[in-house]
Formats: structure tokens, C-alpha cells, sequence
């Protein structure tokens, strides 16, 4: 039973070292301007059926997040991005 639990922390340790963040690509060049009618941009963060994805995947902060989030809805609004992407089997 002790081995199990040594190898088991050694493991925990292990996954732990490995983890870092990145840091906000808008942070780090505050000359990107997140705009509704940069496309481009938008599309980034936007996965292959339409939907945001999370700041967890993409390693954005919580304010530009928040921001884009914002832009991309209202590049849907203004129908500059689809809200759904149709796929036919």
C-alpha cells in the first residue's frame, strides 16, 4: 500500500512541474486592437462550429476575454461571422 501512495505523490509532482502560464498575447503587444471588424482576429477565437472558446485554451486574461467575447458577438450582430457553422455529412 505505501508504494502505491509514494509513486502516486511522485506523479502528483511530476504534473504539477509541468504546468505554465501563458501570457495574454494582448497583453504582451498592447498594439493589437480587438475590434469588431477585424475578422481575422476574431476567427482565432472562434472554434470550427462557431462557438467562443474558453480563455483556458486560448491563454487569454479574464478582461480581454471579456472583451473579445463582446467584439465577437457583435461581429455576429452585424452578420461579419456566422453564428452557426452548418456541416453536412
Amino acid at each position: 500500500m505505501e508504494k502505491k501512495k509514494q509513486s502516486n505523490r511522485k506523479n502528483r509532482k511530476k504534473k504539477q512541474e509541468h504546468r505554465r502560464h501563458r501570457q495574454c498575447p494582448f497583453c504582451a503587444n498592447p498594439n493589437i486592437d480587438i475590434d469588431y471588424k477585424n475578422i481575422d482576429l476574431l476567427r482565432r477565437y472562434v472554434n470550427d462550429r462557431g462557438k467562443i472558446v474558453p480563455r483556458k485554451n486560448t491563454g487569454v486574461c479574464a478582461k480581454h476575454q471579456r472583451r473579445l467575447a463582446k467584439e465577437i458577438k457583435r461581429a455576429r450582430f452585424l452578420a461579419l461571422i456566422p453564428y452557426v457553422v452548418y456541416t453536412y455529412r
